[in-house]
């Protein structure tokens, strides 16, 4: 070798002086040394390597060698293994009902031999996922919106809407929960059915409801972590197959498929006209369910007239015929499909209901959003507009003829002796208020919410139909022993998405032309009146005549007749969003 090469050779491995310092310390250098300079954490361990064999023999020095090698593996097992085994993060299964659900078996590694050492390292189940809420980002316009004043109308001093700030439908499909949404203490909820039913003990009930006792009825309102309460459809291990409320089995298909977002309502008795839903978006077209039940009766009419086909299908709705009614009350009746829909859809994720006589006007994400993911709430209802107490609302029932006063009685002396008390400010600001308007429920449907209108339908279902007075003292028993994300929203706000109609009865009343029996000619004028006085103002469309006064007859006549008075209804904005506005009928 040149001297050259040994000179390029000494500068980059280090001088022959060093190597030769070294190896009279006892070390030996390799001929053949890496391309690359030792690090310096390399030069302390082998400094700590060669001061370790000068204090300890060489037993010893193995038997250390050993222990740091056991460890290496060891360490090597708990971290790198974990991500590489293929079972270290198995995913949860979860449940389109809303409830997550965990392998039985909990994660495991399989068996490693590394150094001749067989480990089987058992990991525990990852924790579950849950939906805990969300906050619009700062400078949103939804957060520094309010209700503004209600308008200085003295013609129209009852209810009316109000602004609601809703997001876009894109933002709010885009904000839909990818979990479900805790539910406290309770996981599972299994529903009671039997063939053959006992009666024994009976207090109120119905076949359809299963008379539970009320030692059963206090058993459901401890709540625990797996339940089976009574909850309608108990002749039958699945809800519409000889139960009562018997639908056809491609009814039932359908509803099983609905897999996210269900949108019910019912007409029962030919009592109300069907409303088509506006201002839904294509979106929520093709993934919502659009469900609406109704009776023999209303399918009869509704086929009569030609307005339901062989499809099933009126506009967005998928028309579902009930059969074998349990009740003869068509209002009771109308309860089934209002608190007990997570029963007919079981792998639905949200519904929102609807009574008969309402037309949807926002978009079904749209209201979720606004209702339940915002304000992270699982049930939402809005309160009454008026009334605040139920027994306030007891007396109002009994004055309108809306149930039969002795049984209205009967239910509100029972709440008293279970505690109810009147509504007082000292509820507040968990309770804002114990009277519902039940038209409408937005909820989600996970095991607490379905227990909650599972034992409000059992108390409709063994008192009164008049749900409202019912539904406080379902809420209280709850409220007192879970943290249960109840949430009720003004009754105007309830009024921005929905357009409440008529009845049947009193639209064929003002559709149908006036009788000409009915409205007779004013009398003829006497002689002794004075004559008339002449007109005061003329228009091309009306003739206004003062009123003869202090004549034989005085009645309200002013003119020819003209009809029937129409209302006009004004259209005003109904979604706030910035510069967004979609309208629609007040």
């Amino acid at each position: 070798m040149s001297n050259g090469s040994l000179e390029f050779r000494s500068a980059s491995y280090g001088s022959l002086e060093k190597q030769l310092q070294l190896q009279q310390n006892g070390v030996v250098v390799s001929a053949i040394q890496s391309a690359r300079k030792p690090s310096k954490m390399l030069k302390e361990k082998e400094r700590l390597f060669l001061w370790i064999c000068k204090l300890a023999g060489r037993r010893k020095v193995g038997m250390l060698i050993l222990s740091l090698i056991s460890a290496a593996v060891f360490v090597w097992v708990l971290y790198v293994g974990k991500g590489d085994s293929p079972e270290g993060n198995r995913a949860s299964d979860i449940s389109v009902k809303g409830s997550i659900s965990i392998s039985d078996s909990p994660s495991t590694i399989s068996t490693a031999n590394i150094m001749g050492f067989a480990t089987n390292l058992v990991l525990p189940p990852p924790p579950p996922s849950h939906f805990l809420g969300y906050t619009l980002p700062p400078g949103h316009p939804c957060n520094s919106f309010t209700l503004p004043p209600p308008p200085a109308d003295p013609k129209r001093s009852g209810p009316r809407p109000c602004p609601v700030c809703y997001l876009p439908v894109e933002e709010a499909i885009a904000l839909m929960p990818k979990f479900p949404s805790p539910s406290p203490i309770i996981q599972n909820l299994t529903y009671i059915w039997e063939e053959n039913l006992s009666r024994d003990g009976e207090f109120g009930g119905s076949d359809f409801g299963g008379y539970p006792t009320l030692k059963q009825r206090s058993d459901s309102f401890d709540i625990r972590e797996s339940m089976s309460v009574h909850c309608g459809f108990v002749k039958g291990p699945k809800p519409g197959r000889n139960t009562g409320f018997d639908m056809d089995e491609d009814d039932l298909y359908h509803m099983e498929q609905c897999r996210g977002v269900v949108v019910a309502s019912a007409i029962f008795g030919n009592f109300d006209a069907i409303n088509e839903p506006s201002n839904v978006s294509n979106y929520s077209k093709k993934t919502v369910c659009f469900l609406m039940f109704i009776d023999e009766e209303t399918e009869k009419a509704w086929r009569a007239s030609g307005l339901l086909g062989i499809n099933k299908r009126i506009g967005l709705w998928r028309i579902i015929v009930a059969r074998n009614i349990p009740y003869t009350d068509a209002r009771r009746t109308g309860k089934i499909p209002k608190l007990l829909i997570h029963r007919m859809t079981p792998n639905a994720r949200y519904s929102i209901w609807l009574d008969g006589k309402l037309e949807l006007v926002v978009d079904p994400y749209q209201i979720l959003e606004r209702f339940l993911w915002r304000r992270n709430a699982t049930f939402a209802i809005s309160r009454h507009y008026k009334r605040f107490d139920v027994f306030v609302e007891a007396e109002a029932n009994k004055a309108a003829g809306k149930y039969d006063n002795a049984s209205i009685d009967f239910q509100i002396d029972f709440y008293k002796k279970e505690g109810l008390t009147p509504y007082t400010e000292a509820k507040l600001p968990r309770i804002i208020s114990d009277v519902p308007e039940g038209c409408v429920i937005v909820r989600e449907l996970v095991p607490i919410s379905n227990l909650f209108t599972c034992l409000w339908h059992n108390e409709v279902d063994r008192f009164t139909s008049r749900d409202q007075i019912s539904f406080a003292i379902v809420r209280d028993k709850l409220l007192s022993r879970v943290d249960f994300h109840f949430a009720m929203f003004l009754d105007c706000e309830r009024r921005n998405f929905v357009v409440q109609k008529y009845h049947m009865d009193l639209l064929l009343e003002r559709q149908s032309p006036p009788d000409s029996a009915a409205v007779s000619p004013p009398p003829p004028l006497t002689p002794s009146l004075p004559p008339p006085l002449p007109v005061l103002e003329t228009h091309p469309r009306r003739v206004v005549i003062p009123t003869v006064r202090g004549g034989p007859w005085r009645g309200p006549w002013k003119g020819p007749w003209r009809g029937p008075v129409r209302r006009v209804r004004r259209r005003r904005p109904r979604v706030v969003y910035g510069n967004r506005y979609i309208a629609g009928t007040q």
